[in-house]
């Protein structure tokens, strides 16, 4: 509904831009939202149900890991199935990662110094030259190299800044170039430190992440603080958010991430309140049914859904669509609202419609919306 405050603006950080598959990551290119499946990958069917799921919540980047030979056969059938790129988690095992890039993998996440030789090395690298994969060297605070830790005393910035720099040259030292960098750890202010060095001494693209975060309160709001402090400063690429939850959940609080800090929208923005004695209907039961009935449109928009007159006018004015209760619960209020559209009131509305009513309206948006931006701009005249 309004323009682009100088205060609401970040100044991202400029970084070199590769590609997952069809997805661009850096540069100028959207900030994407990644997820993992938690099944296990030889059972084809299940794992691409998953992926599935993680496409229509909007992922735009999915990893499966890749333990042993029969989860890198059936990475074949996987990523035929599904649109959307498939990252192949490699840990130790060099041969997993060139036949997760004979399977048509768009990227393998592997740290080049664990997989042996040089020689292992130069083969993983032109196996993902000759596929078209990018690669994602992946730092974490728990599996840092012992000589780090034994020079350091502990996991710290500085050591997790130094072994994302030492695998980086080392694929650097075999021409590739096409790689994104992590340095994951649980510590919200341990996370953030190496990434805030990192983010100095490079200018590969970074995939943001607070590991093990928990479940999906916690979870969500240490991933919050860490991943929303970093892209604030203008840090951060790609995002994944570690949950032990439905890996869709994963998806939704990702996108809310971007949606809060205006850095990319997705689906129903609602702005609710916590509701209190004023409330003309019951706010939170109403938000929590519209937010399942919502999931569907993808579309950008802004929804107010306000309990009382006090805020709720002034909320609406900011969104496309606004409801607004009058008079209090118990208190004989008529049981009605006001439905504002486009910043403006337009008609009142009974509470005992207001559910189905805002869907259809907000169906009726998306469309109008999708219409407007498949129509060609005329020439002028």
């Amino acid at each position: 509904m309004s323009a682009i405050r100088p205060y609401r603006q970040i100044s991202r950080r400029v970084s070199r831009k590769i590609r997952v598959g069809a997805v661009e990551v850096g540069g100028d290119a959207p900030i994407s939202v990644q997820s993992m499946t938690n099944t296990i990958t030889a059972d084809a069917a299940a794992t691409i149900r998953q992926v599935r799921a993680l496409e229509e919540a909007g992922a735009d980047i999915v990893r499966v890991s890749v333990p042993d030979e029969d989860s890198s056969k059936a990475l074949k059938a996987i990523v035929r199935a599904v649109r959307v790129p498939i990252v192949a988690d490699i840990h130790f095992h060099y041969r997993r990662a060139i036949e997760a890039a004979e399977a048509g993998a768009a990227c393998l996440r592997i740290n080049p110094g664990n997989i042996g030789s040089a020689a292992r090395v130069r083969e993983v690298v032109q196996a993902a030259k000759d596929h078209g994969c990018s690669m994602r060297i992946g730092v974490n605070a728990g599996s840092l190299e012992p000589e780090l830790l034994e020079r350091y005393g502990e996991p710290c910035p500085e050591a997790m800044v130094e072994s994302a720099l030492n695998h980086a040259r080392l694929l650097e030292d075999n021409d590739f170039r096409e790689f994104k960098i992590s340095v994951k750890a649980s510590d919200v202010f341990l996370a953030a430190a190496a990434y805030q060095g990192l983010a100095e001494a490079c200018d590969y693209p970074l995939h943001l992440g607070v590991t093990e975060a928990g479940g999906m309160i916690p979870g969500t709001v240490k991933s919050s603080i860490g991943i929303g402090s970093l892209l604030w400063a203008g840090i951060g690429d790609t995002i994944r958010v570690s949950l032990s939850a439905d890996p869709v959940e994963e998806v939704r609080v990702g996108f809310d991430i971007l949606k809060a800090l205006g850095l990319r929208h997705r689906g129903v923005n609602i702005i609710s309140c916590p509701s209190c004695a004023r409330q003309g209907f019951d706010v939170i039961k109403t938000v929590g049914i519209l937010e399942e009935r919502l999931k569907h449109i993808a579309t950008p928009m802004s929804l107010s859904i306000i309990g009382c007159v006090v805020n709720g006018p002034g909320e609406a004015t900011q969104t496309d669509i606004g409801f607004t209760g009058g008079g209090s619960l118990g208190k004989g209020s008529g049981g009605s609202g006001m439905v504002y559209l486009a910043g403006k009131q337009a008609y009142k509305l009974s509470n005992d419609d207001l559910v189905e009513h805002i869907v259809a309206l907000c169906e009726k948006k998306a469309a109008e919306i999708e219409a407007a931006r498949a129509t060609p701009p005329r020439a002028a005249e």
